[in-house]
Order: C-alpha cells, then structure tokens, then sequence
C-alpha cells in the first residue's frame, strides 16, 4: 500500500528499490484563453554542489536519458488528457553514479508567458512513485504518492520533489514549491546553461 505524503513530508525509500517509475499527473481546469495546456516533467541530476554536472544532467523532452542511463523520460505528452500518469520519469538507481547527490523532479508550462498560463489553472496534481518488477513494468506497485494540494497562482513551474542520498540509502522529499520564470529560471537555478 502506497503511502500519502504532505508537503515538507520526507520518507526513506526501500532499500531494495532498484528501479522506480516516477509517474506525474494533472489536470487543467475550464479556461477560455484559446491554447492548450503542454505542462512538462523534467529530472534535474544534481551533484554535491547542487547543481548539474553537465547539461547533459537535465532529462526532457529534449534530452530523453542521462548518458549513464541511470535516468530517463518516456516521452512528452502535449496534452495531458486522459487518466492516470501524464509523463513518466525512470530511474535505476543500479546505474546512478556515486557523485550524484540528488535528483529534482520539475513540472513546467510550455510557452506559459506567451500563453498567459499559470499553475492556478491546474488542478488534482500529483506525484507517485512505483516499483517496477522490471524495465518494461510501465505501471508498477505504488510506493508512495504526494497530492499538491496547494493552491498556486502567478507560479509557471514548480519543483514537485527531489529524491536524495542519505549515506548509503534513498530518500524522497514531498517539495511543492512553485516559482515564477518556466523552465528557464530552474535551469539556471539548478546550473544549466540557457
């Protein structure tokens, strides 16, 4: 049984853990500004600085899996209709290099400025995380989940949560903090040259 967290909440992961899908979820409430929502995860590899070792450490749409594998994105969903997981993140922590601290899991608005978009229109976001029996397991056993109950306004991207080494175990960190700026303001805070 997956256990609910709140925000601020942090919970150790199994030891055994080797592989977990990280599955992000949303829905857009009724609005009439003419353009579809595109809201994007991305994974942000962070080494002991806090920062991105490379750009290559930024997982999206763009940039599918870390060089070492040990992180991947299945894939942009432009829309986000439907039910259950809107885009998916995949880590092996078997491949996770020693040097990596942490792991921050992002949801941004594609083009949210220009298309007058917001967090405030978004609704029933969510974060789980499932251990998968496998690499093709694209649902897995919930582990935990984090409901962002909170309510955002101005905000064009929010750090979800981050997964974190603590010794020699896993840790998740249910973080929900929103920030003005979109995708560019989080590559430059977590070190990525834009």
């Amino acid at each position: 049984m997956a256990v609910n967290l709140s925000k601020g909440q942090r919970v150790s992961l199994d030891k055994g853990l080797t592989m977990a899908l990280v599955g992000l979820g949303w829905d857009t409430n009724q609005y009439d500004g003419g353009y579809d929502f595109d809201l994007d995860a991305a994974a942000f590899i962070l080494g002991p600085s806090g920062k991105v070792r490379s750009d290559d450490d930024f997982i999206f749409y763009n940039n599918l899996e870390s060089r070492d594998g040990s992180v991947r994105h299945t894939g942009d969903n432009l829309t986000g209709e439907g039910e259950g997981d809107d885009e998916v993140l995949i880590i092996d922590f078997t491949k996770v290099p020693a040097d990596v601290q942490k792991i921050a899991i992002t949801v941004t608005i594609h083009e949210a400025q220009a298309r007058g978009q917001n967090f405030g229109q978004v609704s029933n976001a969510y974060v789980r995380v499932a251990r998968m029996a496998g690499p093709e397991d694209m649902v897995g056993t919930d582990v935990l989940k984090f409901d962002l109950m909170e309510e955002f306004s101005i905000e064009t991207a929010l750090v979800v949560c981050e997964i974190y080494r603590n010794g020699s175990d896993w840790k998740f960190n249910a973080v929900g903090a929103g920030y003005q700026g979109g995708l560019a303001a989080l590559c430059r805070s977590f070190g990525v040259n834009v």
